[in-house]
């Protein structure tokens, strides 16, 4: 009696033991597809759906030279108001990443479902706000809103500054990462270029070699250190929907698959290089 539950007590830890593995995808299972930031002691997690909406508000905000201070007001503002998914419902008729009221002269139905139509909208109406850098983000927030619960917006204050200072490249080095699972087929030099030109404006952009890989160039000043930054986090956030094998900058690698779990490692171009790479594979 004492050996059968013996027998089945070892039996149980190995079960159990083995559950956890794949739970945490040290297993022969991948990880789950999702994103991180980290920014000293803050932990922001996120789903592939709101890293791709998080990375184009930082991209915006970067494209206007909005400061990063803009950015987290608007994060903060997405997260309380949509979690930052693009919303068919809310509120009345609010939609959107900001639960923009068309009846309120926010924009039509379908602009306000357009996420680079809402962050733009958002960001006009900050503009105007004056002195809004040196307010509380729930306070800004608020301006622009007008909500029935002004306090809210600063419950995400840690996680949208943390997000915003990686995102726009204010704090570099590969801080944000995603795990993406290997596509059943590649995506186009010519999307991805659309997607960039479309969420940064006028970049430098370039094709290189026989597989149409990419190239972003970057100045070599803080500026441009920054936006090379911003740039290869936006393209790790739109990894599921770009499909690119991987991107390098600053002597770091990110590529999609099992390696995409391990996040940014050495390798690729020479730290200190200006320009961003991306290979189609």
């Amino acid at each position: 009696m004492r050996f059968r539950t013996l027998v089945f007590l070892v039996v149980l830890v190995v079960v159990v033991g083995v559950g956890i593995a794949f739970w945490r995808g040290s297993g022969p299972l991948p990880d789950p597809e999702g994103c991180t930031a980290r920014l000293g002691a803050q932990r922001v997690e996120l789903s592939t759906e709101q890293a791709e909406n998080a990375t184009l508000i930082a991209a915006i905000g970067v494209s206007r030279g909005l400061p990063a201070r803009a950015v987290s007001i608007a994060l903060a503002t997405a997260y309380q108001e949509s979690t930052i998914r693009n919303l068919t419902h809310g509120d009345r008729d609010s939609l959107g990443l900001f639960q923009q009221r068309p009846s309120q002269g926010w924009g039509t139905t379908a602009q306000v479902r357009n996420p680079y139509y809402a962050i733009n909208a958002f960001y006009d109406a900050l503009e105007k706000i004056p002195n809004y850098k040196a307010m509380r983000i729930t306070e800004a927030a608020q301006r622009v809103q007008r909500s029935g619960y002004p306090e809210a917006y600063e419950d995400h204050a840690p996680d949208a500054r943390a997000l915003a200072s990686v995102l726009t490249g204010y704090s570099p080095g590969g801080l944000f990462t995603c795990v993406v699972h290997e596509p059943t087929q590649r995506g186009t030099a010519a999307r991805v270029t659309h997607q960039l030109e479309r969420a940064y404006g006028d970049l430098d952009v370039t094709r290189t070699g026989s597989r149409q890989d990419l190239v972003v160039a970057v100045s070599r000043d803080r500026a441009g250190r920054r936006l090379g930054w911003s740039v290869a986090q936006f393209l790790v956030g739109h990894g599921v929907s770009l499909r690119q094998e991987s991107v390098s900058h600053d002597g770091l690698t990110w590529t999609t698959g099992r390696p995409s779990e391990d996040g940014w490692q050495s390798g690729g171009d020479a730290a200190g290089v200006t320009r961003v790479r991306i290979s189609m594979g």
